[in-house]
């Protein structure tokens, strides 16, 4: 958030509210495609872009999703993968390539699966938390397969005008 004589300043709070419902849009608009979606590129584009703001929009996606679709046990796992990600991004920041930011993107598809298996492990063992990683690979690989291609196709124009608002936003 920027701060401001030490407050963050409203505008802030506002994008960083529009930012999270951005990602909950573009997540419900894709819902119908298994496992492809837009949230993996914008979370990767909001923590190069606008990394003060990426933690409120994180809070308030996770928060939405979980008031629409329920807090269940899959739920848990929002809580730390999407941040994860925001912060791997954020440490790459200076890197500007778009086949880093692709190979990225479609390393973070494959993982999903087995970092979403993490509280099912916690909640009913080993052998559950395994069994929802296998079961779930050929939905990491279409996961894999849609960030590529839309890192690929995306990035730069969506980069470019997320640094048109953020020229905007400082003005």
């Amino acid at each position: 958030m920027k701060m401001v004589n030490g407050k963050t300043t409203l505008k802030s709070i506002i994008l960083s509210g529009l930012l999270g419902a951005l990602l909950l849009t573009v997540q419900v608009v894709l819902a119908p495609l298994p496992n492809v979606e837009m949230v993996s590129l914008l979370v990767a584009l909001y923590a190069l872009e606008f990394p003060r703001q990426t933690p409120g929009a994180l809070a308030v996606f996770i928060l939405l999703e979980g008031l629409l679709y329920g807090f269940g046990l899959w739920w848990i796992m929002y809580l730390y993968v999407w941040p994860l990600l925001a912060v791997v991004c954020w440490l790459f920041r200076k890197t500007d390539s778009v086949l880093f930011w692709t190979a990225v993107l479609g390393v973070f598809g494959l993982m999903f699966g087995a970092l979403c298996a993490i509280p099912y492990g916690i909640a009913g063992g080993l052998a559950a938390g395994a069994a929802y990683w296998v079961s779930g690979i050929p939905f990491d690989l279409l996961h894999c397969g849609g960030n590529v291609v839309l890192a690929l196709v995306l990035f730069r124009p969506l980069r470019g005008g997320v640094r048109r608002i953020k020229r905007n936003k400082e003005s």
